[in-house]
C-alpha cells in the first residue's frame, strides 16, 4: 500500500482531514521550528526548556509535512506517526519522537520530566534531521 493511500486511510478513520496545503501556513510553522530549534541548542537553558522547545519544533516540522501533502491532524502522536508517509522516516525515527510525545505528556499532565541528557541529544539531532527534510520537501512543493 503506498503512502498516500495509507493517509487516505486515515481519513477515512477520521484520524486526518484533508485539506489543501497553505504556503503561508507551511512558512510559519517552519519560522516557529527553526526558532524553537536554535534555542533547543542553548546549553545555558534548563533540560526541560530545552527538550520543551525540541519537541516542539519536531511537532511543528511534522506538521509542516503533513500540511504540504494536504492533511491537517488534530492529535499530536498521529502527526509524529504520519512521518513515514509524509517524510519516509524510518519507523526508528518515529518512534524516538512518538518517545518524546509520552514524555513530553508525562510533563505537561503529571509534572513529571526525568532529565534524561541522551534523550534530548537524540531529539535534538532528529529534529534537526527532520528540518533538512522539511525545506527540502518545501522546495519541491515550489
Amino acid at each position: 500500500m503506498s503512502s498516500k493511500d495509507n493517509l487516505e486511510n486515515l481519513i477515512r478513520s477520521g484520524g486526518l482531514k484533508a485539506e489543501p496545503p497553505d504556503r503561508k501556513e507551511c512558512d510559519g510553522l517552519l519560522r516557529s521550528a527553526i526558532d524553537r530549534l536554535k534555542d533547543a541548542h542553548n546549553p545555558a537553558l534548563a533540560f526541560a526548556s530545552r527538550f520543551d522547545l525540541a519537541y516542539n519544533a519536531a511537532h511543528a516540522l511534522a506538521l509542516t509535512a503533513l500540511r504540504l501533502r494536504g492533511y491537517r491532524s488534530d492529535k499530536r502522536y498521529l502527526v509524529f506517526q504520519c512521518l513515514v508517509h509524509t517524510l519516509d522516516l524510518s519507523k526508528p525515527q518515529v518512534r524516538l519522537f512518538a518517545l518524546c510525545h509520552e514524555r513530553r505528556n508525562l510533563a505537561e499532565y503529571e509534572g513529571y520530566m526525568d532529565a534524561d541528557e541522551t534523550l534530548l541529544a537524540d531529539l535534538v539531532a532528529a529534529t534537526d534531521g527532520l528540518l533538512t527534510q522539511v525545506r527540502e520537501a518545501m522546495a519541491d512543493a515550489e
